[in-house]
């Protein structure tokens, strides 16, 4: 069966596949770009634009475009378009059924089986909705893989030979994330892992548009600029251009106009890296907390930094790194994601036919796999052999109540730590029930939502809940026994034990505010409803 990889990016998405050379290769959109920007425009109640050309009718008709979804991803999040109600999960499935038309067109044949990248900072909930988006596409999601594992899979087929420890700095559109990988002929193995999922390119993007909004306003003071939709949008598109440019040029002029007056703004580099210096610091503040991790774990040299991400090309980016000691180098930023997923695809396909978990595949089926994709037997085999080994992305715990002063405070207690190898056991890790007599006990999952573990709840996000009731009234601080355990695949499972009774609960985490799936097959008939076009 032919498998794809689709980079479902913040600002822009590209499909991927292998192939007839056995190399993976990026998959041209209707327009015959690489690139596809991920922005929707609803056109009318039956007609859906995707891409390049939805980008560009933003200036005019900013209520009926949608653009960085992928930042509401896993949150309850709805927006209605001609009355009709969307999710994130949604509209990010217009998407998806774009990329995967445009490409099945484009290599003629159907694209059903793909992996979907995700930033490896996605938690739980950004994960599982990732994965119902593209069931509501009516894509056969073989797996989700992180985006700098895809970025190393790429980089092994390219510099094949050797263990080699990298670290990847990926800087997309919408997210940020720092990655610590070894790479060997037998396995992909993440080390560690941090970043912000709400960092990334259009937070520069932002900025210069709030500098040329700025700049225009002292020039003419009078003007009602601001207030226009239209007039904010081509401020938006050309501090995206001006920033690409400033990459390679030291300084660009953007014209601005508006109710017949008009400003030529001269923007440098060094300005532009003045308005953005506080951005770059985060990302350099992740970049040292990971180095610090990855030095825990005894890593501290690296054979390659790889950059990844189209934001990456910015010329400050490579400066901070080199301040830290590290020599970074291009890595295809904008497609190496892509064609990473497509390997993996390929991997998960040969795994799914062998029905094995980790054991060597069966030479028929990797003699069958090679002859529909006419590639020789030993590059299957070699692909099929390898392993990615991933880390838990965030921490997770439980809700407790402490006690001070007389007063009484709620905290998350973690149990389940970020950076842990995957797949992970915790030891059972002892509670109490909080009153006299009680006769339940609420468990309270809740998922590290702010950069650093944190045990304050605005840090955290609940995301599964379980009771264990029918008790015999029990005295205060009975003891409780709560582990997790998190599979390869990231499903989390939670178990609790109250010791006098041995009465238990066991929680398969389903994500709060998740979609159902009755909602998912209403969702999809919903989406097959609506003429996508590029």
């Amino acid at each position: 069966m032919a498998t794809f990889g689709i980079d479902l990016g913040t600002t822009y998405s590209c499909v991927a596949h292998i192939d007839d050379t056995g190399r993976p290769a990026i998959i041209k959109n209707r327009p015959g770009d690489d690139t596809t920007p991920s922005v929707v425009y609803f056109e009318s109640p039956e007609n859906v634009v995707v891409g390049k050309e939805a980008k560009a009718v933003a200036k005019i008709q900013p209520d009926l475009v949608v653009s960085l979804i992928k930042r509401q991803m896993g949150k309850s999040f709805e927006i209605t378009v001609h009355g009709q109600t969307h999710t994130p999960e949604s509209i990010s499935a217009l998407i998806l059924r774009e990329l995967a038309d445009a490409a099945a067109e484009n290599v003629g044949e159907p694209v059903t089986d793909v992996v979907i990248t995700v930033p490896a900072y996605f938690g739980v909930a950004e994960r599982n909705a990732t994965r119902r988006a593209g069931e509501i596409a009516g894509l056969n999601v073989l797996s989700i893989v992180d985006e700098p594992v895809a970025a190393a899979l790429h980089y092994d087929a390219i510099n094949a030979g050797g263990t080699k420890t990298l670290f990847v700095y990926d800087l997309g559109g919408g997210t940020f994330d720092t990655t610590v990988i070894k790479v060997s002929p037998e396995e992909i193995q993440v080390v560690c892992t941090d970043g912000d999922h709400h960092l990334g390119g259009a937070d520069w993007d932002d900025r210069l548009a709030e500098y040329l909004l700025e700049q225009f306003q002292a020039e003419h003071p009078e003007t009602e600029a601001a207030d226009d939709e239209e007039f904010l949008q081509s401020l938006a598109a050309g501090a995206e251009d001006i920033k690409k440019q400033l990459s390679r040029m030291q300084s660009r002029r953007f014209n601005a106009r508006f109710g017949g007056d008009t400003s030529q703004i001269e923007v440098s580099r060094e300005k532009f890296e003045e308005l953005t210096s506080e951005l770059l610091e985060r990302t350099v503040t992740i970049t040292q907390r990971t180095l610090r991790t990855a030095a825990e774990r005894g890593i501290t040299e690296f054979d390659d930094v790889l950059l990844v991400g189209g934001s990456s090309r910015m010329p400050a980016v490579t400066a901070a790194l080199e301040s830290l000691g590290l020599k970074p180098r291009m890595h295809d930023p904008d497609l190496a994601v892509a064609k990473g997923a497509a390997r993996y695809a390929l991997i998960e396909s040969i795994k799914i036919r062998s029905d094995e978990d980790g054991g060597e595949a069966p030479a028929e089926v990797v003699e069958e796999i090679a002859a529909q994709l006419d590639l020789p037997v030993e590059k299957v085999r070699a692909l099929a052999g390898k392993r990615v080994a991933t880390v838990v992305p965030r921490a997770f715990g439980v809700k407790v109540i402490n006690r001070v002063g007389g007063r009484e405070q709620y905290t998350i207690e973690h149990v389940l730590r970020a950076n842990t190898p995957l797949p992970a056991e915790t030891e059972p890790q002892r509670f109490g029930t909080a009153y006299p007599n009680q006769v339940e006990i609420s468990v309270e999952i809740w998922e590290q939502s702010g950069s650093v573990e944190s045990e304050a709840l605005e840090d955290n996000e609940h995301i599964a809940e379980g009771v264990i009731s029918g008790l015999p009234p029990l005295p205060e601080n009975s003891p409780i026994d709560i582990s997790f355990q998190m599979a390869a695949d990231g499903l989390l499972t939670v178990h609790a034990l109250e010791l006098r009774t041995r009465k238990d609960l066991r929680i398969e985490v389903q994500i709060k505010g998740g979609l159902t799936d009755e909602q998912v097959s209403a969702a999809r008939n919903a989406v097959a409803r609506y003429n996508v076009s590029a």
